[in-house]
């Protein structure tokens, strides 16, 4: 995605936080609720940084109520905006480890080998 669309799906409203908030694996629901935002906002805000490449579809475990719900995390850890020599952004991907250690994670808190 081209640096200048990557800043203009970052600044629209609630996709900072919501990219923030996404470090650790989460359903549209539970940023919802977290973040205080509209589900509706949620789920569309959550395709437009898909569709960025900057939050990724990390999962569907079942709910409760014995659904599959998508959890959606990061897939970037930093992003960098450099203006001096025209627009510049740099994003760093989550690291093989990181992702492997949520990997783990994920088997132990489901009770998984």
């Amino acid at each position: 995605m081209a640096s200048d669309e990557i800043i203009e799906v970052l600044g629209n409203k609630y996709n900072p936080e919501i990219l923030e908030a996404a470090g650790e694996p989460k359903s549209a629901q539970e940023l919802s609720e977290e973040l205080d935002v509209p589900i509706a906002t949620c789920y569309r805000r959550i395709e437009e940084l898909t569709e960025a490449d900057l939050l990724e579809l990390h999962d569907r475990p079942l709910s409760e109520e014995h659904r599959r719900i998508k959890v959606y995390r990061r897939c970037v850890d930093e992003v960098s905006i450099d203006f001096r020599d025209g627009l510049s952004v740099e994003l760093e991907q989550r690291s093989d480890v990181t992702n492997k250690l949520d990997e783990v994670w994920r088997r132990m808190s489901q009770g998984q080998s």
